[in-house]
């Protein structure tokens, strides 16, 4: 199998296993998570033996034709945001969950999307959704984020950009089981920033 495929298959199992975790975590055995854990590892040895690959910014499952205020080269980009930021962020890539600082930090203060420093989410809609990613339950403003229809992988997802560089966040969905909104909003850690709150 050539290194393409194994990437491409390993993230394919990645968006699975994401996808499953943040839906039935609380009901997973103890052994399920060490298995799927060891999974999310094989992806990351695949992805750090062979070169980048761009496949997932190619996605033709995501549709977005927006134009985005925050305008600048893919090489500015990489500079800006450092290898695992950039792959999330403009290749709408996904961290490894239970890796982010974000996941379990409680403090109160103002999340902002690490690319342009827009104001997206508040620390007082942030709840644990035990998905390993940081979970909201609205943004801070409607149009600080935009959400966009997401066919890739085989799944009917709603990704969630940022309305200022179209920075890749994460995924909205309609499990946020006993929060006002009915929503989760799951977040890529990495594409996060944080503003305390003075």
């Amino acid at each position: 199998m050539k290194m393409a495929e194994k990437i491409h298959w390993a993230r394919e199992l990645t968006t699975f296993v994401k996808h499953f975790c943040c839906k039935y975590m609380k009901q997973v055995k103890p052994w399920t998570l060490t298995l799927v854990i060891a999974l999310l590892g094989v992806q990351g040895a695949c992805v750090s033996q062979g070169t980048s690959s761009t496949t997932e910014a190619q996605d033709t499952g995501r549709k977005d034709t927006m134009t985005y205020k925050i305008q600048k080269t893919e090489e500015e980009w990489r500079q800006l945001l450092g290898d695992e930021a950039y792959r999330v962020l403009r290749l709408k890539g996904t961290e490894r969950p239970f890796t982010s600082e974000f996941e379990t930090q409680w403090e109160a203060g103002t999340y902002v999307c690490k690319g342009c420093g827009q104001e997206l989410f508040s620390s007082e809609t942030k709840f644990d959704a035990g998905c390993g990613w940081p979970s909201f339950y609205q943004s801070m403003d409607k149009s600080k984020v935009k959400e966009i229809p997401d066919l890739s992988h085989g799944m009917n997802r709603v990704e969630v950009v940022c309305s200022g560089c179209g920075g890749h966040l994460g995924h909205v969905f309609n499990d946020g089981y006993g929060q006002p909104t009915g929503l989760r909003y799951c977040i890529n850690g990495v594409s996060l920033g944080f503003v305390k709150k003075p």
